[in-house]
């Protein structure tokens, strides 16, 4: 499994768009231990939801099977937008 990667500032419409271009197992790990695989909409959906909890971000990373996956959520995170 790679590293994890910390979201920063994320926006949800663009970083839903990405996960759907990955094409390994991509997860959320939240602190309490908690693995949502985010290539299933209905993870996504509670992933989410777990992730703003009181409309404040919790922590949690992401963690990726594909390095190539692994890559481009990486270049989202710093650049905002998926570079090609």
């Amino acid at each position: 499994m790679s590293p994890a990667i910390e979201l920063h500032d994320v926006d949800v419409q663009e970083f839903l768009s990405i996960l759907d271009t990955c094409e390994g197992d991509v997860f959320l790990v939240t602190e309490e231990g908690d693995r949502l695989n985010l290539k299933s909409k209905l993870c996504q959906l509670i992933g989410l939801t777990k992730l703003i909890e009181g409309g404040k971000i919790t922590n949690a990373h992401i963690e990726c099977r594909n390095p190539e996956d692994e890559t481009k959520l990486f270049r989202f995170n710093i650049f905002g937008s998926e570079a090609e």
